[in-house]
């Protein structure tokens, strides 16, 4: 949200430390290693130890900005863990040459680089100092350290003076296609979670909170609905190989506020959900659902944090290469296809060549529908199919339900409990403030509601959910009537909650006792 001062400052989170009660305060500015030293220092332990928090139900939370609160009556456990030293400082520091040489291969994330570099030197140096070598020793390792900074800096400098007439042109570029299909890490990279079955029917619902969930957790559940729906039998998929997918396409999702792993891992929840309460295997075939649940995983991959309307406008180089039609959803399926291009991720490599076919197609039109400027073009033509009756049987017909299905799923979150749906509303208008920033400074028109200065979180919200969400979802429930009650009935709520937030925020501030007795002496 850029700056989100002028709707929620900061952040109140209570801790319980031992059964000793602590509350600590951040911005959302803040990072994720910012919060972890803040409650490192409130438990007294190093910034180096290792911190996790629990709920009241024992849940896992995330370390993040967006983490949700909680009451001084439920506060979250904290456990640490002090890190043991580790033995031979010679291994340590071969470890950490190897991990330079292979960041240099990431030539186009120096930033992550340098922090990552960076928290490993650190780590060394005090791994001398605690095991006592030698004056000499040391003082040979910190030259080595010191060399090591020097190339760091030295293949960034020639990165930057290499591409920065290329930057300054097109600032939000994307990442070469033929680095999509490099697997940075292997299998198993994460260890195998035994979900309990109330974790199994929370899943199926849209009121799944997605926010409780690690990465690694996430990677689990997904795998888990593959697995369930019958994906993985049907298209003859090796387990092994659909970890290796699920990590490469968490990798190819930057680390935008919005547009991010979470929200691809959200969409797909959603989509399970919409499958299990609408029993769409009663009106699809199983190769059906696996197109729609990939097309959710890979909808938004590379997704750089910038619209399609900044692409254009900026004429950046997915605009060029896409000839400004859906450059975004364009760039999205050309990734995500290299990702499957790649034969230890390509979890379609037992299907026949038209099945494939047919798949490719499928994703394809289903990413190429999340194109919100397409809204209403799809919407039409689906109210028209569903005039007299619906003809599950017809492929133009349950193509167009599918292109619908996967529409609400992208932008389902205010059909969630407000708890979970409003840290989006927060998350959505950071990318937009970021990006009418730029569009400020490098002189580009700049759309009303992504504008800091005059946007605020209802108005943000009311218009799209009455005149986009709750028109689509209700056009739905008239094929799938169970939908009011779960879908649409919550947007209404949501509706009027963020009216009354609206008309609350333009009363006016009651006067002043000073402002009383100067208008009674006026008078």
């Amino acid at each position: 949200m850029g700056n989100a001062s002028s709707i929620e400052p900061t952040k109140t989170v209570f801790l319980d430390i031992d059964g000793k009660k602590e509350k600590i305060m951040f911005s959302r500015h803040c990072g994720s290693r910012d919060i972890h030293d803040l409650i490192a220092h409130a438990a007294g332990v190093s910034r180096y130890a290792e911190i996790s928090l629990r709920d009241s139900t024992g849940a896992f939370v995330s370390l993040n900005p967006t983490m949700p609160i909680n009451t001084q009556s439920s506060p979250y456990k904290v456990t640490s863990k002090e890190p043991s030293p580790t033995t031979g400082d010679g291994e340590v520091f071969t470890q950490v040459l190897s991990q330079v040489a292979s960041q240099f291969n990431k030539v186009f994330k120096v930033e992550e680089m340098k922090t990552d570099i960076a928290t490993r030197l650190s780590a060394l140096e005090r791994k001398m100092e605690l095991e006592g070598l030698k004056a000499v020793e040391i003082e040979k390792c910190k030259r080595d350290i010191s060399d090591i900074k020097d190339q760091i800096w030295n293949a960034q400098k020639k990165f930057v003076d290499f591409n920065r007439l290329s930057d300054e042109a097109h600032p939000v570029s994307s990442l070469s296609d033929e680095r999509k299909i490099s697997l940075k890490r292997d299998v198993p990279s994460y260890p195998k979670y035994t979900l309990s079955q109330e974790t199994i029917e929370y899943l199926k619902q849209p009121t799944f909170d997605i926010w409780h969930w690690e990465p690694n957790e996430m990677l689990s559940l997904l795998e888990h609905m593959f697995h369930e729906l019958g994906l993985v039998a049907e298209f003859n998929i090796n387990p092994i190989t659909l970890k290796r997918f699920f990590l490469c396409v968490q990798e190819n999702y930057r680390n935008n506020p919005f547009h991010n792993f979470r929200h691809c891992f959200c969409v797909t929840q959603m989509m399970y959900g919409m499958i299990h309460l609408c029993h769409l295997w009663e009106v699809m075939t199983r190769e059906d659902l696996g197109i729609l649940m990939t097309a959710c995983v890979c909808h938004d991959l590379d997704h750089p944090g910038y619209n399609n309307t900044y692409q254009i406008n900026a004429r950046t180089e997915l605009a060029i290469r896409y000839n400004d039609i859906s450059p975004l959803e364009n760039h999205h399926c050309a990734v995500a296809f290299k990702i499957l291009s790649n034969p230890e991720c390509n979890i379609f490599a037992n299907v026949d060549k038209d099945t494939f076919k047919r798949i490719r197609a499928g994703i394809t039109m289903l990413i190429l529908a999340t194109d919100m400027a397409r809204h209403g073009e799809i919407m039409d033509n689906f109210k028209m199919k569903l005039e007299p009756e619906f003809d599950y049987k017809n492929k133009d017909s349950l193509d167009t339900l599918k292109m619908v299905l996967i529409k609400c799923c992208d932008i389902s979150n205010e059909v969630r409990p407000m708890e979970v749906s409003e840290p989006w509303v927060d998350c959505l208008l950071e990318e937009y403030f970021n990006q009418s920033d730029r569009e400020k400074m490098e002189g580009l028109p700049v759309a009303p509601f992504m504008d800091r200065d005059k946007v605020t979180k209802p108005t943000a919200q009311i218009g799209f959910i009455k005149f986009v969400l709750i028109p689509m979802f209700e056009t739905v429930a008239k094929l799938f009537p169970v939908i009011d009650s779960t879908m649409v009935e919550p947007l209404r709520i949501a509706r009027d909650r963020y009216e009354d937030m609206k008309e609350k925020n333009s009363m006016p501030p009651p006067p002043s006792q000073n402002n009383k007795k100067k208008t009674v002496t006026e008078k």
